[in-house]
């Protein structure tokens, strides 16, 4: 009776186990990560302003200002509010008095793109740009993008050149690394610039002697700031600021306290904001909330001991992209909270957002607000514009900025 029962068990088991078993979907993969469903992505935008209601209590109208740009990726105001966007494609467009200029900037550099924006192993020519903390007195615009090399080859690139209200010159790199990658930048409080490398494969990101997975930080002339944590130490480039980074999309200067604060892409899972510290390590690989895109975790045991804490993450991914802090008064109700896009959530394209954070006055994440997700976009930044409202760019082929104000 006794082996009856145990003969049993182990038959309920093993039916338990191939009912399970044959009810999982098989879903196909290329390139090792599931190939991603598509039946929410390709909507239109409106072509009339939209008002939404907040969580704040507080009604927005969002306009559509232009939709005739190709993948956008980057946007910085000028003094008299004119915006600089880049194009993945490798173009830097103006867009004056809410109307894009039909053609790009001349005198901008060539750049490297391949693949679609979104898709495994898509390139981006021109990506980040920022400028200069005294612009109005030395027009200089910093740009990060993949630069085509003889023998199809690339690298990633930063440049800087002198913007006149139309054209580009004297152009030049101030930093190459072989290879190409994804890379965000942004000037610290004291003039430096930080620029983001891309570390999602191998331990590269753990290694302060290769480039791959770090912070860097520079003076404003691409030289190396003598206070960066690694100068001088063996085995070590000395524009490395901090480590252990994979896929950083967002960088921003706290208004406040001065702090660098960055976000980065987890795998499946695992997006996290950062506050930068000069040596800190982040973790990456050794350490995420994140599943591999296989299925199983990054790894074994949860957490960042041992490692910089991540302020705020995501499980599952919303693939995080550009941050900013709003500090105007137009959107009162958002003064001091966080935004940033999303380009999709879960895995799942059209599912792109942005997403509000609120926090106390230690910095401690009260609550979170997704934003225009009944756009169905990819949100690849999100900039305060000098007259309080926030634009937003989305990473479609026919790319929109679309601005948020008040609805009265």
């Amino acid at each position: 009776m006794k082996y009856s029962r145990v003969f049993l068990a182990v038959a309920l088991a093993v039916t338990i186990a191939s009912l399970i078993g044959a009810a999982q979907q098989t879903v196909p993969f290329r390139n090792g990560i599931p190939v991603a469903p598509t039946g929410l992505a390709g909507k239109p935008l409106p072509a009339q302003p939209m008002v939404f209601d907040t969580g704040e209590g507080q009604k927005i109208r969002v306009t559509v200002l232009t939709n005739a740009l190709e993948s956008p990726w980057s946007i910085a105001f000028l003094p008299d509010g004119t915006m600089l966007v880049t194009e993945r494609a490798g173009r830097l467009r103006v867009i004056r008095n809410g109307k894009l200029e039909p053609q790009p900037v001349p005198g901008a550099p060539m750049a490297y793109v391949a693949g679609e924006s979104g898709l495994p192993g898509a390139v981006h020519g021109y990506m980040d740009i920022a400028l200069h903390p005294r612009f109005s007195e030395t027009r200089y615009v910093y740009l990060t993008y993949n630069k085509p090399l003889p023998e199809n080859k690339q690298a990633l690139a930063l440049a800087r050149g002198k913007f006149d209200g139309k054209t580009l010159s004297e152009v030049r790199d101030l930093f190459t690394m072989p290879g190409s990658g994804t890379s965000r930048i942004a000037f610290g409080r004291d003039g430096t610039l930080f620029m983001t490398i891309t570390g999602t494969t191998g331990n590269d990101a753990q290694d302060p002697s290769k480039l791959a997975g770090k912070v860097l930080r520079f003076r404003d002339d691409g030289t190396i700031p003598p206070d960066n944590p690694y100068v001088g130490k063996p085995n070590a480039r000395p524009e490395v600021y901090s480590i252990g980074h994979r896929s950083a999309l967002g960088l921003a200067l706290h208004p406040v306290s001065g702090q660098m604060w960055l976000n980065e892409n987890g795998p499946n899972g695992g997006d996290e904001i950062n506050i930068l510290k000069p040596g800190g390590n982040y973790g990456w690989p050794l350490v995420s909330y994140g599943r591999q895109y296989q299925g199983p975790w990054q790894n074994e045991i949860p957490g960042h001991i041992g490692f910089e804490p991540p302020l705020v993450y995501w499980v599952p991914s919303i693939a995080v992209s550009g941050m900013t802090f709003y500090t105007g008064d137009r959107l009162s109700k958002w003064k001091g909270d966080v935004f940033v896009g999303a380009l999709r959530t879960g895995e799942i394209p059209g599912t792109g957002h942005v997403e509000r954070i609120l926090f106390n006055e230690k910095m401690e994440e009260l609550r979170r607000e997704s934003l225009l997700v009944e756009y169905r976009q990819r949100i690849r930044d999100i900039r305060q514009g000098p007259d309080g409202f926030l634009y937003v760019l989305t990473d479609e082929k026919t790319g929109a900025v679309l601005r948020i104000e008040p609805a009265s």
